[in-house]
């Protein structure tokens, strides 16, 4: 497992902006969702009022029969997912030059439009999304990293800030906590350095407040 700091969140964002894959990638950091599950995203999915989300259906692209929809895996893989505000605004303005661009076309928007596809609506190629992703990287001299590991940053950066591992699991869609803890174990020693350091500091300053007030 290979995971981004923030510079490297950064950097990588920084180069895809001029890039057709700059907002799937974005939206892979910023909601922790699966290649498959982009993929198979749908405006009819995503509520940009409420900053929403919802993970109902996932591509794949099988050989022999092509591009398949099917079912999340399990009932919490099938899961709401609420947006960061500038996630909602950068989805609402793809929005927008994606009917911009069906209007050129000749096709009138739809709600099962996919939201990551080719110009005239098709799904994307799964593996040309995972080759663009590793030149960018390579671009900017991040190596050995996944796509995937998109998924993992989300994760590792929301636990180092503190956020719930219950939240985080249930950001991912994992079946349980106890596998967001397992697979994040790492993070998990400086989370606890951090929360030993925070108590320590909370403390301290109710022992003082209380002794300016006793003195006063």
């Amino acid at each position: 497992m290979v995971t981004l700091d923030l510079d490297g969140v950064h950097t990588l964002l920084d180069a895809a902006h001029n890039t057709p894959y700059y907002i799937l990638f974005y939206t892979a950091l910023y909601t922790g969702l699966r290649r498959s599950e982009l993929l198979g995203l749908r405006w009819k999915d995503i509520n940009l009022d409420l900053a929403t989300l919802s993970v109902v259906q996932t591509l794949h692209y099988l050989p022999q029969k092509g591009y398949i929809f099917r079912e999340p895996k399990t009932k919490r893989s099938r899961r709401l997912v609420d947006l960061p505000p500038s996630l909602a605004l950068l989805l609402r303005e793809h929005r927008t030059n994606q009917e911009l661009g069906g209007e050129l076309l000749g096709r009138l928007p739809m709600p099962d439009d996919l939201v990551f596809c080719n110009p005239d609506g098709t799904p994307l190629p799964p593996n040309s999304v995972t080759k663009a992703f590793h030149k960018l990287a390579k671009s900017v001299g991040i190596f050995g990293i996944r796509l995937h590991d998109l998924r993992h940053t989300h994760a590792t950066l929301m636990l180092r800030q503190g956020v719930h591992p219950k939240v985080v699991s249930e950001r991912l869609g994992h079946s349980s906590v106890a596998i967001t803890l397992d697979t994040y174990s790492h993070v998990l020693p400086g989370i606890q350095a951090a929360a030993a350091r925070h108590f320590d500091e909370g403390l301290q300053r109710t022992r003082e407040e209380a002794s300016v007030r006793k003195v006063g």
